[in-house]
């Protein structure tokens, strides 16, 4: 993985004394709460619902062992509200009538879709004193927030993966040091998001970001990129645009300073609503391209193509993620390793699950790349204590070179196992509670903080994880359902991406109460899920306590009519929504009756 250099780091430090300066002249009322609002979101502090809320950049998901315990010492430490905070949350949240809910909990931080991790009860009379801590091993929260060009998001298994055509990562890098504080796009007419694919599966969602990046090679062998503008979720969710279907990789840079020179230059900035760049390109289609085509053209011709990577440079940023060296040597040959996992998988039915789930193909036929599970019941999706960040980062020493990588799905990732390794990898990860055979099926669900936190949302997500989670803990049902992608979003702003859910869970506000619209057939362009395209509401909204009893409703129905080995979403889009949405709101009138 990517190393600071003295530059980055010295950078880094400045950041942190700079922030600390603008903190206390806050305190002490010389710097106004409103002169000081942009500044603190330019490192990654935001006020939520209850107390500040800290986002940690993790620049295309890559994090060390030694960063996985400054971020376990953080929650440790610092996010712990007063308690007399935490029980006014408490009472609030008890006030809305769910006592299932699992109560609110501090002490933790949570892995996000974007690959970041955040924190949500950081008092911020303490916040400066975290940036301290998170420079001293190269972490920072620049640019996780603000109209500004954010963490650049990559495929977890970036680099391993078998179907990879080039490693997307030395470019993630290059375009991280590229667009922090380029000072032309730090105020944007709103947030920008880049992802980069490098595989021929989209692991990395690029259809649903400003720019999407996909890594391909030429009829003649020569390695570009596939350029995507446009796409978004939010209230207006958008497919983005194929703009360019083959840029020379050493431009990447100079087309991208195009792109969001226009954005920058025509963007919306009097609607909020309307200021991200999917608007702009769906108002303007072509128009839109030319004005691209000819800002790049002016870059090149005129200005001489001051971005242009250099294959010295590409070669230095390259040669930081090259292998790592694993100090001990395999203890048996390849095929007697295999005799060995076979064998033990054929005796223990939980392992043999975890094999197949939890344990991915690696481009290195002796390593495997391994997830580790965050989704447990009494959690929201991709919480992590201190005491797990803590255990993760041992995990990641034990067994993978020191590296873990956080992933779209909120679940952490080892990808440097030795295949000798995994019975101990398995026994050890078993014992913290990270080893649920659940990856990609219906609990292994993605979910936003929702109305627990954010002061955005409309309704609650975690008591709505919860309660499926509870619903659904009988493994051998989730294997019989299969893979199914179960997102929850607390509000239109969609950070829990239901649009891409095969089933998306929208939550709303209905006078004043909490309610919930489910869609069905939401992909984000993976090759199990199909194209990338947003999900169809069924229906009028649902209340809480309705939700897991839909969700039975959609599954039983898959059941009753799926072909032999068919998807739950191949199986949606064979029949469309109607016959789902009659069992949905069967299954609300038989609760109505219930409760009647």
């Amino acid at each position: 993985m990517y190393h600071y250099t003295e530059f980055d780091r010295q950078f880094v430090r400045q950041r942190a004394d700079q922030y600390r300066d603008q903190l206390q002249r806050n305190l002490s009322g010389t710097l106004s709460d409103d002169d000081f609002r942009p500044l603190r979101l330019q490192n990654g502090w935001y006020i939520q619902r209850y107390a500040p809320m800290l986002r940690v950049a993790v620049p295309y998901g890559e994090v060390s062992s030694d960063q996985l315990r400054v971020l376990a010492k953080v929650a440790r430490d610092y996010d712990q509200p007063s308690a007399d905070l935490l029980q006014h949350a408490q009472r609030t949240q008890d006030q809305l009538g769910n006592p299932k809910a699992p109560k609110l909990k501090s002490g933790y931080g949570h892995f996000s879709t974007r690959q970041n991790v955040q924190f949500n009860w950081i008092p911020l009379a303490k916040s400066a004193d975290v940036m301290d801590l998170l420079a001293s091993v190269d972490m920072h929260g620049i640019q996780t927030s603000g109209n500004c060009i954010r963490n650049i998001a990559s495929d977890a298994l970036a680099g391993i993966a078998v179907d990879e055509i080039a490693d997307p990562r030395p470019f993630c890098e290059i375009l991280r040091q590229w667009s922090t504080l380029h000072p032309e796009f730090a105020f944007l007419p709103r947030k920008f998001k880049i992802s980069i694919n490098g595989a021929k599966e989209d692991r990395a969602a690029i259809a649903w970001y400003d720019v999407g990046l996909q890594l391909r090679r030429s009829d003649e062998g020569a390695l570009g990129f596939s350029v995507r503008v446009g796409g978004g979720m939010g209230r207006t969710p958008i497919i983005s645009s194929v703009v360019r279907e083959f840029l020379p990789w050493n431009q990447v840079l100079n087309y991208l300073e195009a792109v969001i020179r226009v954005f920058n230059r025509y963007g919306r900035r009097d609607n909020a609503w309307k200021a991200r760049i999917k608007i702009l390109v769906k108002a303007e289609g072509q128009r839109f391209i030319d004005q691209v085509e000819e800002e790049y053209r002016q870059i090149v011709d005129l200005d001489g193509g001051p971005h242009t990577i250099t294959q010295a440079e590409f070669d230095r940023v390259s040669a930081c993620f090259a292998p790592p060296t694993l100090s001990t040597p395999r203890k048996h040959p390849r095929d007697k390793v295999g005799d060995i996992l076979r064998a033990a998988a054929q005796s223990d039915v939980e392992f043999a699950r975890w094999l197949q789930r939890n344990v991915h193909p690696h481009k290195n036929p002796d390593l495997r790349a391994v997830t580790l599970s965050f989704k447990r019941l009494g959690f929201a999706p991709g919480d992590a204590t201190a005491d797990q960040l803590d255990a993760a980062a041992d995990l990641a020493e034990r067994f993978s070179a020191g590296e873990a990588r956080v992933t779209h799905e909120q679940n952490l990732l080892l990808p440097w196992v030795r295949c000798d390794q995994l019975p101990d990898l398995w026994h050890a990860a078993r014992q913290l509670g990270l080893a649920k055979p659940n990856i990609g099926l219906l609990t292994d669900m993605i979910a936003c903080p929702g109305g627990d936190f954010c002061g955005l949302a409309n309704a609650r997500s975690i008591p709505i994880a919860h309660a499926i989670t509870e619903r659904y803990q009988d493994l051998d049902d989730l294997h019989d359902l299969g893979q199914i992608d179960l997102h929850i979003s607390g509000c239109i702003n969609s950070c829990g991406h239901h649009h891409s859910g095969h089933i998306g869970i929208l939550g709303v506000d209905k006078d004043g109460r909490e309610w919930y619209q489910v869609s069905l057939g939401g992909a984000d362009g993976s090759t199990l899920s199909g194209p990338a395209q947003p999900g169809k509401v069924v229906g009028p909204s649902f209340s809480a306590a309705e939700i897991p009893d839909v969700v039975e409703a959609l599954l039983d129905t898959y059941r009753t009519l799926r072909h032999s080995d068919e998807t739950f979403i191949a199986t949606v889009r064979r029949l469309g929504p109607e016959p789902f949405k009659q069992a949905a709101h069967a299954a609300r009138h038989v609760s109505e009756a219930l409760t009647a």
